[in-house]
């Protein structure tokens, strides 16, 4: 059996998708709220912050993924994302499953620096300690032997459906909602952005590769590297009619988040829309070179359609 704790998300939803399709249909679902997305699933209700409920979402599993998401709250994530990662550690420990924790880059540096699977650590802000600290459990766990485990980070997310991410919002929902786009700080930087079901699609192939397990892997992108007008540029063209778009200055950023928990938690994530944000997928690219990664302009196209359905 295959489990994917967090399978409720967009990542989650797609990564079950893609194990029914190409690998298994023994695939257990595990979230607060579990429901099925594939006929032949199984689903269980949990509350992985309490480590008896982990441990038997777990049980009977030889892979578990990790794709769990919660709110962006600072307080939530410090509270409850360590303890999380720590039963679900134990949880594969007990249960003798291998985990595949899917990751984000918010541990990285927001500089003009190229992004690697080297790149050392060098949060900025809470939730990028907190990533630090869950990303560190892990490669611990994986050096000392005692866990099998593989670490997949993804850079910022674009996609279909529920996707949630600053380009999603900023962008497509304008676009939809027929509204002027938005772009934060700067429209002339190099942007790194990864369609949902590719990086759900990465996660499950290096899940189900046993000599990929004991190390980190940046999952693939799109390797042009737009700047954000360049890339709304090109949504232009895909939708066939001008998109304007206008860029909000860092101030405006900071007086909002007076008035605006939402805008406040955004604060420590904004410098990287400052800098130019490569992140290199060469490693996977050169393991699995058959994987097929969407274009800037295919994945901008199945939004569209998304949208006019």
């Amino acid at each position: 059996m295959q489990t994917i704790l967090g399978g409720s998300g967009q990542i989650g939803e797609e990564l079950a998708k893609e194990l029914k399709k190409n690998f298994t249909s023994d695939i257990r679902i595990v979230s607060r709220n579990a429901k099925k997305v594939n006929d032949t699933d199984v689903f269980f209700s949990a509350d992985l912050s309490i480590r008896e409920k982990a441990i038997e979402a777990v049980k009977g599993s030889e892979l578990a993924y990790f794709t769990l998401g919660l709110p962006m709250s600072s307080d939530l994530w410090e509270k409850q994302f360590p303890l999380i990662t720590r039963n679900i550690i134990e949880a594969c420990k007990i249960n003798g499953a291998k985990l595949v924790f899917f990751d984000n880059t918010y541990m990285y540096p927001q500089d003009d620096h190229m992004l690697t699977e080297d790149t050392p650590f060098a949060p900025v802000g809470r939730k990028g300690r907190v990533r630090k600290e869950m990303a560190e459990m892990i490669l611990k766990e994986i050096k000392s032997g005692e866990l099998e485990a593989v670490i997949c980070r993804a850079p910022e997310f674009y996609g279909p459906d529920k996707t949630q991410s600053i380009t999603n919002t900023l962008i497509f929902n304008n676009i939809k909602e027929d509204k002027k786009l938005k772009v934060p700080l700067r429209d002339d930087k190099k942007r790194s952005l990864i369609w949902t079901p590719d990086a759900s699609r990465a996660t499950a192939l290096i899940g189900n590769t046993p000599d990929a397990f004991g190390q980190t892997w940046h999952l693939p992108i799109d390797k042009s590297y737009p700047t954000y007008k360049e890339f709304i540029a090109l949504a232009s063209e895909v939708y066939g009619k001008e998109l304007k778009h206008s860029v909000i200055p860092k101030f405006t950023f900071r007086v909002g988040a007076l008035f605006n928990e939402r805008l406040k938690e955004l604060q420590e994530l904004l410098p990287r829309y400052e800098h130019n944000n490569v992140f290199n997928d060469s490693k996977f690219r050169r393991r699995f070179p058959d994987f097929k990664v969407t274009t800037y302009r295919e994945g901008i196209g199945e939004i569209r359609n998304e949208q006019i359905v």
